[in-house]
């Protein structure tokens, strides 16, 4: 390279704006939720797409901040990204991997990637607030069909859940703190439930309680903080793990607080908990179309594409008959029934990501959501708010607890075990396939390294 004195002022700002795009991009993945080894690989792309060789680019990828420094002999800059709004966006995180290696491949100007970055930025999501919150009251219906409940209970859990979905949303609106937000949006579903389980429409009026909040359920934080933890990302792993434990948190205050105010005990409520039978009592295929359901909620949450909704749907039976199967009919137990329903989902994803060209967790945390043990969980946190001095009520806290963390566990295992180990035969040919590319543009004076 030049010396320092030769680079003009015009060569510095050249690069100090491709740094601007590369944080951009990573800002725009950390924000709608990427796991952290994606967001690294497509930052390193459009590195590449930009110019910037990989042995002088240096990455620092946290949750609320982004660095990236390159460096040389002589030379070196660095620019530092604030990342603040978490959500999810599932056809962000799928739009700009596609953008990554097209860009590659069209020969993109700066300008052409700035505005195809800034469109997916500004791309209003694939579905309206409301149909969003009526389906995630459908998978929360679903869930409590999965729970046992009956077609009444199911409904009942559906207007819960979409009440408690609209109320979190307005409460982000009004600039609330996200945390007290799901805690609120948890204790006004958990309060209705409880009423709806006053009347005399339904055979299993509890099942809605169990099933009205776990719109609130950090999936998407949970499968990340184990892929993050496995790829070696410990420092953002680890706070993804917090914000996990911090939204069940808020959920559960708000779920206890509303047992409290209404004083549950008298409707004997938690023994109504403790008796709920584990063991399925419809055909398969109703778990299938509960399962279905719960699956499509949860992707238009994740702002899935809509050509995607059946494949999840598929994947989602899949993972529940699987988790069925291995639990029931051969005897596994929940804990190694809920790994293989996750495994086998993500073993398939493996191979469909090729077919319909999307990210890995696109496809599988939609599907391995329906098994969620919200029996158990519901029994442990009762078993604490309810604790009397009784010999024995801390152990079986404790073994409900510990019994739907290892569940909770092994899905987010299951999901990520397949999906590492394939990337690591993947890799070898996305860098060959990236280096023919890059040749290519070589070839077509398309390419200035820096």
């Amino acid at each position: 390279m030049a010396d320092y004195k030769e680079m003009s002022e015009q060569d510095v700002l050249l690069l100090r704006r491709k740094l601007d795009l590369l944080l951009r991009t990573g800002k725009l993945l950390v924000e709608s939720a990427a796991d952290t080894n994606r967001i690294d690989r497509n930052m390193k792309r459009v590195a590449a797409f930009l110019g910037i060789p990989e042995d002088k680019l240096h990455l620092d990828i946290r949750w609320s901040m982004i660095m990236v420094n390159v460096s040389d002999e002589a030379h070196s800059f660095s620019k530092f990204q604030k990342c603040e709004k978490h959500g999810i966006n599932m056809t962000a995180i799928t739009e700009i991997s596609k953008l990554s290696w097209r860009a590659i491949e069209q020969d993109y100007s700066l300008d052409r990637y700035e505005e195809e970055l800034d469109r997916i930025a500004r791309q209003p999501r694939n579905y309206k607030p409301y149909v969003v919150a009526i389906c995630a009251g459908f998978a929360c219906g679903g869930f409590c069909k999965l729970f046992g409940g009956d077609w009444i209970a199911f409904l009942f859990a559906s207007i819960c859940a979409f009440a408690g979905f609209r109320l979190r949303a307005r409460c982000i609106e009004f600039g609330i703190n996200a945390y007290m937000s799901m805690a609120i949006a948890a204790f006004v579903s958990t309060c209705l439930a409880y009423l709806t389980s006053l009347t005399d429409w339904s055979a299993t009026p509890y099942h809605a309680l169990l099933a009205c909040a776990l719109f609130i359920v950090p999936g998407v934080p949970l499968i990340n903080f184990v892929d993050d933890m496995l790829d070696n990302f410990l420092l953002v792993g680890i706070t993804r793990a917090a914000n996990t434990v911090m939204m069940i948190g808020a959920m559960a205050f708000g779920i206890a607080f509303a047992l409290r105010l209404f004083v549950m005990n008298d409707v004997t409520i938690d023994h109504k908990f403790s008796e709920l039978s584990m063991v399925p009592h419809d055909p398969y295929y109703i778990y299938a179309i509960a399962a279905a359901i719960s699956a499509m909620g949860f992707s238009m949450i994740f702002n899935i594409q809509r050509r995607l909704l059946w494949v999840v749907a598929l994947g989602g039976i899949l993972a529940v008959c699987t988790r069925n199967f291995v639990n029931f009919e051969l005897g596994y137990g929940p804990v190694v029934g809920s790994f293989m329903g996750s495994f086998v989902v993500s073993l398939v994803a493996v191979k469909a990501v090729y077919w319909f060209d999307v990210p890995n967790h696109v496809l599988t945390i939609p599907s391995v959501i329906p098994m969620i043990p919200g029996v158990l969980m519901y029994r442990s946190l009762l078993g604490f708010i309810n604790m009397h001095g009784v010999v024995g009520e801390v152990t079986s806290a404790f073994y409900n607890g510990v019994n739907s963390a290892m569940i909770i566990f092994c899905i987010s295992l299951g999901v990520a075990v397949p999906n590492i180990f394939a990337r690591r035969y993947i890799a070898k040919d996305r860098r060959r396939l990236l280096e023919e590319e890059l040749e290519k543009r070589r070839q077509r004076g398309k390419f200035i390294e820096w």
